[in-house]
Protein backbone atom coordinates (compact mmCIF):
# COMPACT_ATOMS: atom_id res chain seq x y z
CA UNK A 1 0.00 0.00 0.00
CA UNK A 2 1.16 3.50 -0.74
CA UNK A 3 -0.71 6.23 1.12
CA UNK A 4 -0.60 9.97 0.51
CA UNK A 5 2.77 11.57 0.14
CA UNK A 6 1.57 14.35 2.44
CA UNK A 7 0.79 11.53 5.03
CA UNK A 8 -13.22 3.06 10.03
CA UNK A 9 -19.97 -0.04 10.31
CA UNK A 10 -23.46 0.35 10.31
CA UNK A 11 -23.61 -1.61 7.06
CA UNK A 12 -21.89 -4.90 7.77
CA UNK A 13 -20.23 -6.46 10.81
CA UNK A 14 -18.92 -4.33 13.64
CA UNK A 15 -19.96 -0.96 15.01
CA UNK A 16 -19.42 2.35 13.26
CA UNK A 17 -16.57 4.43 14.65
CA UNK A 18 -17.83 7.96 15.15
CA UNK A 19 -15.44 10.90 14.98
CA UNK A 20 -15.70 14.68 15.18
CA UNK A 21 -15.71 14.78 11.38
CA UNK A 22 -18.09 11.91 10.64
CA UNK A 23 -18.16 8.14 10.90
CA UNK A 24 -15.89 5.32 9.79
CA UNK A 25 -18.10 2.51 8.53
CA UNK A 26 -18.15 -0.53 6.29
CA UNK A 27 -18.56 0.41 2.66
CA UNK A 28 -21.48 -0.88 0.61
CA UNK A 29 -21.83 -1.44 -3.12
CA UNK A 30 -23.57 1.95 -3.26
CA UNK A 31 -20.28 3.57 -2.21
CA UNK A 32 -18.31 2.01 -5.08
CA UNK A 33 -18.47 4.85 -7.59
CA UNK A 34 -17.58 7.56 -5.08
CA UNK A 35 -14.80 5.47 -3.53
CA UNK A 36 -13.32 4.82 -6.99
CA UNK A 37 -13.45 8.56 -7.68
CA UNK A 38 -11.68 9.21 -4.35
CA UNK A 39 -9.09 6.55 -5.24
CA UNK A 40 -8.38 8.22 -8.57
CA UNK A 41 -7.96 11.57 -6.80
CA UNK A 42 -5.67 10.32 -4.04
CA UNK A 43 -3.55 7.60 -5.65
CA UNK A 44 -1.25 10.06 -7.46
CA UNK A 45 -0.42 11.57 -4.05
CA UNK A 46 1.08 8.21 -3.09
CA UNK A 47 3.50 8.10 -5.99
CA UNK A 48 7.02 9.50 -5.76
CA UNK A 49 7.68 12.79 -7.55
CA UNK A 50 8.44 12.19 -11.19
CA UNK A 51 6.18 9.18 -11.63
CA UNK A 52 4.81 9.45 -15.19
CA UNK A 53 1.16 10.51 -15.33
CA UNK A 54 0.55 7.77 -17.90
CA UNK A 55 1.75 5.10 -15.44
CA UNK A 56 -0.54 6.42 -12.71
CA UNK A 57 -3.47 6.54 -15.15
CA UNK A 58 -2.90 2.93 -16.22
CA UNK A 59 -2.81 1.78 -12.59
CA UNK A 60 -6.02 3.64 -11.75
CA UNK A 61 -7.82 2.37 -14.86
CA UNK A 62 -6.91 -1.26 -14.18
CA UNK A 63 -6.76 -1.51 -10.37
CA UNK A 64 -9.12 1.10 -8.89
CA UNK A 65 -12.39 0.80 -10.82
CA UNK A 66 -15.91 0.94 -9.36
CA UNK A 67 -16.15 -2.78 -10.17
CA UNK A 68 -13.19 -3.51 -7.93
CA UNK A 69 -14.71 -1.52 -5.08
CA UNK A 70 -18.06 -3.31 -5.46
CA UNK A 71 -16.26 -6.66 -5.21
CA UNK A 72 -14.25 -5.58 -2.17
CA UNK A 73 -17.37 -4.28 -0.40
CA UNK A 74 -19.01 -7.72 -0.57
CA UNK A 75 -16.01 -10.05 -0.30
CA UNK A 76 -15.47 -12.16 2.83
CA UNK A 77 -11.71 -11.90 2.27
CA UNK A 78 -11.70 -8.09 2.24
CA UNK A 79 -12.78 -5.31 4.56
CA UNK A 80 -13.51 -1.99 2.85
CA UNK A 81 -14.09 0.95 5.18
CA UNK A 82 -14.96 4.56 4.36
CA UNK A 83 -14.91 7.78 6.35
CA UNK A 84 -18.28 9.46 5.73
CA UNK A 85 -18.97 13.01 6.95
CA UNK A 86 -22.65 12.79 5.96
CA UNK A 87 -22.22 14.59 2.65
CA UNK A 88 -19.17 12.96 1.06
CA UNK A 89 -16.48 10.35 1.64
CA UNK A 90 -13.28 11.75 3.12
CA UNK A 91 -11.14 8.60 2.96
CA UNK A 92 -11.09 4.84 2.69
CA UNK A 93 -9.21 1.74 3.86
CA UNK A 94 -8.93 -1.68 2.22
CA UNK A 95 -7.83 -4.80 4.12
CA UNK A 96 -7.05 -8.11 2.43
CA UNK A 97 -6.90 -11.56 4.05
CA UNK A 98 -4.46 -13.93 2.37
CA UNK A 99 -0.88 -14.57 1.38
CA UNK A 100 1.33 -11.72 0.15
CA UNK A 101 1.82 -11.47 -3.59
CA UNK A 102 5.60 -11.77 -3.60
CA UNK A 103 8.22 -13.94 -1.96
CA UNK A 104 9.93 -10.86 -0.54
CA UNK A 105 6.77 -9.79 1.27
CA UNK A 106 6.06 -13.30 2.55
CA UNK A 107 9.62 -13.83 3.78
CA UNK A 108 9.71 -10.47 5.57
CA UNK A 109 6.37 -10.92 7.34
CA UNK A 110 7.03 -14.56 8.24
CA UNK A 111 10.48 -13.84 9.64
CA UNK A 112 9.33 -10.86 11.71
CA UNK A 113 6.06 -12.32 12.98
CA UNK A 114 6.86 -16.02 13.34
CA UNK A 115 3.55 -16.76 11.58
CA UNK A 116 2.87 -18.60 8.36
CA UNK A 117 0.35 -17.11 5.91
CA UNK A 118 -2.42 -16.06 5.78
CA UNK A 119 -1.92 -12.53 7.02
CA UNK A 120 -4.03 -9.37 6.91
CA UNK A 121 -2.69 -6.73 4.53
CA UNK A 122 -3.53 -3.08 5.00
CA UNK A 123 -3.64 -2.67 1.24
CA UNK A 124 -4.84 0.92 0.95
CA UNK A 125 -5.47 3.90 3.23
CA UNK A 126 -6.14 7.23 1.56
CA UNK A 127 -7.53 10.58 2.70
CA UNK A 128 -9.03 13.39 0.64
CA UNK A 129 -6.40 16.14 0.23
CA UNK A 130 -8.85 18.74 1.60
CA UNK A 131 -8.73 17.15 5.08
CA UNK A 132 -5.13 15.96 5.43
CA UNK A 133 -3.95 16.49 8.99
CA UNK A 134 -7.51 16.71 10.32
CA UNK A 135 -7.67 13.36 12.09
CA UNK A 136 -9.33 11.38 9.31
CA UNK A 137 -6.29 9.15 8.73
CA UNK A 138 -6.08 8.32 12.43
CA UNK A 139 -9.76 7.43 12.57
CA UNK A 140 -9.40 5.23 9.50
CA UNK A 141 -6.41 3.47 11.07
CA UNK A 142 -8.34 2.76 14.28
CA UNK A 143 -11.16 1.34 12.20
CA UNK A 144 -8.70 -0.70 10.16
CA UNK A 145 -7.14 -2.26 13.27
CA UNK A 146 -10.58 -3.25 14.55
CA UNK A 147 -11.62 -4.64 11.17
CA UNK A 148 -8.35 -6.56 10.83
CA UNK A 149 -9.00 -8.29 14.14
CA UNK A 150 -12.38 -9.42 12.79
CA UNK A 151 -11.08 -10.39 9.36
CA UNK A 152 -8.14 -12.43 10.66
CA UNK A 153 -8.23 -12.77 14.44
CA UNK A 154 -4.71 -12.86 15.86
CA UNK A 155 -3.03 -12.60 12.45
CA UNK A 156 -0.22 -10.11 11.77
CA UNK A 157 -1.23 -6.88 10.03
CA UNK A 158 1.23 -5.75 7.36
CA UNK A 159 1.57 -3.17 4.61
CA UNK A 160 3.96 -1.81 2.02
CA UNK A 161 4.65 1.84 1.27
CA UNK A 162 7.11 3.72 -0.88
CA UNK A 163 10.59 3.85 0.64
CA UNK A 164 10.77 7.59 -0.08
CA UNK A 165 7.46 8.34 1.63
CA UNK A 166 8.88 9.35 4.99
CA UNK A 167 5.72 11.05 6.21
CA UNK A 168 3.64 7.93 5.65
CA UNK A 169 6.24 5.78 7.39
CA UNK A 170 6.17 8.12 10.41
CA UNK A 171 2.38 7.78 10.53
CA UNK A 172 2.63 3.99 10.46
CA UNK A 173 5.29 3.90 13.16
CA UNK A 174 3.08 6.09 15.32
CA UNK A 175 0.37 3.45 14.89
CA UNK A 176 2.51 0.50 15.94
CA UNK A 177 4.08 -0.64 12.65
CA UNK A 178 7.77 -1.45 12.21
CA UNK A 179 9.80 -1.81 9.01
CA UNK A 180 10.65 -5.49 8.48
CA UNK A 181 11.73 -5.72 4.83
CA UNK A 182 11.50 -4.40 1.29
CA UNK A 183 9.57 -5.16 -1.91
CA UNK A 184 9.14 -3.91 -5.46
CA UNK A 185 5.83 -2.27 -6.39
CA UNK A 186 4.98 -1.93 -10.08
CA UNK A 187 2.95 1.08 -11.21
CA UNK A 188 2.32 1.06 -14.95
CA UNK A 189 5.68 0.30 -16.53
CA UNK A 190 7.76 1.56 -13.60
CA UNK A 191 9.07 -0.38 -10.58
CA UNK A 192 9.10 1.39 -7.21
CA UNK A 193 11.15 0.52 -4.13
CA UNK A 194 8.85 -0.06 -1.13
CA UNK A 195 9.37 -0.93 2.51
CA UNK A 196 7.31 -3.64 4.23
CA UNK A 197 5.94 -2.80 7.68
CA UNK A 198 4.37 -5.07 10.29
CA UNK A 199 2.09 -4.66 13.28
CA UNK A 200 1.39 -7.68 15.48
CA UNK A 201 -2.25 -7.75 16.53
CA UNK A 202 -3.01 -8.07 20.23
Amino acid sequence: MTPEYSPASDAGSGTALRTSTGVVRRATVDDAAETAWLAALTFPLACPPGTPVSDMAVHIAHKLTPGHFREWATSTEHALLVHDDGTRLLGYVLLVLGAPGSAAETDAVRAASGHEAPYVELSKIYVHPDVLGGGVAGALMRGAVEAAAELGPGLPLWLGTNARNERAQAFYRKNGFEVVGRRTMRVGDLDHDDVVLLRTQA
